[in-house]
C-alpha cells in the first residue's frame, strides 16, 4: 500500500447540530445558501438555518435539480461573482452539495464552468463551502468529488478537487424523518455500491480497508432488512454509514473500479433514472461480465458479508445475493425506462460512453466498449 489520506471536513453529527453553523461560518462572510426544490421549508430545516444565520450577511439560491445541471448552477455562479460571495452553504442531499462544489470552483474561473468537467480547466481556487446534509447517500458532504449534468447535451460528468472539500458538514439524522421511502432506499443502495466500487476489485491484502468495507456492507444489509426511518438509531447508522462509504478511507491504497458509476451516469442523463437505481441496474450485469477478474473478491464478499457457503458457484451466488438485496428494497436491476427499443437504448449509451472517452474502464481497464455493450444487453430489459 502507498497512499496519502487527508479528510479536512469537520463533522457536526447529531440532533440539533444545524445550530452550529452559526460558529462554523465566519461572521464577516457573505454567504449564499444553495438548496433544491424547497422541501427544507416544509421539514423545518430552512427555519433552523435562518435562525443560525442571524447576524450573518446572507442570501439564497434555490432550484438545484436532483441531478444538478450546469445551466441552473451557472446562475448561482453569476450571483457569487456579482455579489462578492465568499462562503457557500449547501443545504440538501448529494446533488445540492455537488452543485455547490461546481459553483465554488466555477466562480473562481473566468471561462465556462463546464470546462472543469471536461478537464479543459483544472481547479486552482474555490469559494469556501459548508454543507447541511438532508439525504444520506453520496458522501458528498465530506469528499472532494462532484457530478454535474449538462442538460443541453445530456452529458453527466464528474470532477474531483481537494479544494472543494466542505469546511464542515452538519449531519442531523432528524432531517430524514420526512423523507420518502424511495429516497431512503436509494440512499442505502448508493452507499452499498460506493463501498463495492472500492472493494470488489482484486485481493490486495488491505486488511483494514477490506474489513471496514465488509462491515459497512453488512450494516447496510441489516438496515435494509429493518427499514424504520422513525427509529433514531436506524437513521443515525444509515447517515453515518453512507458518509463512511465515500470519505476516502476504504479506498485508500487499494484499486478502485467506478465503471458501474460511469455507465450508470449515462442511464441517468439519457433516461432520467435515479442515480442509485442506475447503479443497481448496471452492477449485477457488470459483475458477471467481469467475473474472471472479480471472482476472488466476490467469493470473499459472499462469505464475509452474506454468510454464504463455499463452492464453485460462490461468486455467482454472491451476485444473486446482491440482486436480492436490491429487490428487497423494491429497486430494479434492469432498465425499463428506455421504452420498447432495447437496441436503440444500448447504442445510445455506448455512443455517450465513446463521446466521453469511457472506452476502457474498470480497475483493469478491461471494460471496453464491446464489454460495455455486453453489460448493457444484459442490463436492459
Amino acid at each position: 500500500m502507498k497512499f496519502s489520506f487527508l479528510n479536512p471536513t469537520k463533522i457536526e453529527f447529531g440532533q440539533g447540530q444545524i445550530a452550529t453553523i452559526k460558529t462554523n461560518i465566519p461572521k464577516d462572510s457573505k454567504v449564499l445558501v444553495i438548496y433544491g426544490g424547497g422541501s427544507i421549508k416544509k421539514n423545518g430545516v430552512y427555519d433552523q438555518v435562518v435562525t443560525a444565520l442571524a447576524g450573518h450577511d446572507w442570501q439564497e439560491f434555490s432550484g438545484v435539480e436532483p441531478n444538478p445541471t450546469a445551466e441552473t448552477l451557472d446562475k448561482a455562479v453569476a450571483i457569487v461573482k456579482d455579489q462578492g460571495i465568499n462562503f457557500i452553504l449547501a443545504v440538501g442531499g448529494g446533488s445540492v452539495i455537488d452543485g455547490a462544489k461546481y459553483v465554488a470552483a466555477a466562480a473562481k474561473y473566468n471561462g465556462d464552468g463546464w470546462d472543469i468537467l471536461t478537464g479543459k480547466h483544472q481547479v486552482n481556487d474555490a469559494v469556501a463551502i459548508g454543507a447541511i446534509l438532508t439525504i444520506p447517500a453520496t458522501g458528498s458532504e465530506s469528499n472532494g468529488a462532484s457530478v454535474v449534468t449538462k442538460a443541453a447535451t445530456q452529458d453527466k460528468l464528474a470532477f474531483i478537487s481537494p479544494l472543494v472539500f466542505p469546511k464542515f458538514a452538519v449531519m442531523d439524522p432528524d432531517v430524514m424523518k420526512t423523507l420518502p421511502q424511495r429516497q431512503l432506499a436509494n440512499g442505502v443502495v448508493d452507499a452499498f455500491v460506493h463501498t463495492c466500487e472500492q472493494y470488489l476489485t482484486f485481493p490486495a491484502n488491505a486488511m483494514v480497508q477490506d474489513a471496514y468495507a465488509e462491515s459497512l456492507l453488512k450494516i447496510l444489509t441489516t438496515l435494509a432488512s429493518n427499514f424504520d426511518k422513525q427509529d433514531d438509531s436506524w437513521r443515525e447508522n444509515l447517515m453515518w454509514a453512507a458518509n463512511q462509504a465515500l470519505n476516502g478511507l476504504i479506498g485508500a491504497g487499494v484499486a478502485q473500479d467506478w465503471a458501474t458509476h460511469m455507465i450508470g451516469h449515462e442511464l441517468t442523463a439519457l433516461y432520467g433514472v435515479d442515480h442509485a437505481r442506475s447503479l443497481a441496474i448496471v452492477q449485477p450485469s457488470l459483475l458477471r461480465n467481469q467475473m474472471s477478474y472479480k471472482k476472488a473478491k466476490l467469493e470473499q464478499m459472499g462469505r464475509n458479508v452474506f454468510g454464504l457457503s463455499d463452492g464453485e458457484d460462490l461468486a455467482e451466488r454472491t451476485v444473486q445475493a446482491i440482486e436480492a438485496f436490491y429487490h428487497s428494497l423494491d429497486v430494479a436491476t434492469q432498465l425499463t425506462e428506455h421504452g420498447s427499443d432495447k437496441n436503440a437504448a444500448v447504442e445510445a449509451v455506448l455512443n455517450q460512453l465513446k463521446k466521453h472517452g469511457m472506452v476502457k474502464i474498470g480497475e483493469n481497464q478491461s471494460i471496453t466498449l464491446e464489454q460495455s455493450k455486453a453489460i448493457l444487453e444484459a442490463a436492459v430489459a
